[in-house]
């Protein structure tokens, strides 16, 4: 791929980066002002439902929860691809911004590399044979566990 497309794809994950920051602010500003119980709206897991496992996705929700009141620590455990994705988002947007603002002096933006994308992948795999092999060796619920210590 050329330079100068890789320029124009990185500032388009830019302006989408930092869209999705102002459009996760106003959300969380709604929500302090006029809050409401959000899991009495929530569907249940179907996979959950029907296999009794706990899907690839599981604790995702209670993970950005987690992370939002600034419990990386139970963050990771509830599900490790959350502050992954954060680290790598605001690792992304604060060196593209320094490059921004230096006017291209100061090259440390973030390039894309398939290794992200397999590290996340490597994470969902290794949560979901995790809890579910703590879950049918044990019969350890992992997620309702950790809501009990934290």
């Amino acid at each position: 791929m050329k330079q100068e497309e890789q320029k124009k794809i990185e500032q388009a994950f830019y302006v989408i980066g930092a869209s999705l920051f102002g459009f996760a602010l106003i959300l969380y500003l709604l929500y302090k002002m006029f809050p409401i119980p959000l899991g009495k709206y929530l569907l249940p897991c179907m996979f959950q439902k029907f296999t009794g496992l706990y899907c690839p996705g599981c604790g995702g929700t209670r993970a950005a929860a987690a992370l939002i009141q600034g419990k990386w620590l139970l963050s990771f455990f509830y599900h490790p691809i959350v502050p992954y994705t954060a680290v790598i988002y605001l690792w992304y947007m604060i060196s593209h911004s320094i490059q921004y603002v230096c006017h291209d002096k100061i090259k440390i933006g973030m390039h894309y590399r398939d290794a992200y994308l397999w590290t996340a992948l490597v994470l969902v795999a290794a949560n979901f044979l995790i809890k579910n092999g703590v879950l049918l060796i044990y019969h350890q619920d992992i997620l309702e566990t950790l809501k009990q210590y934290w």
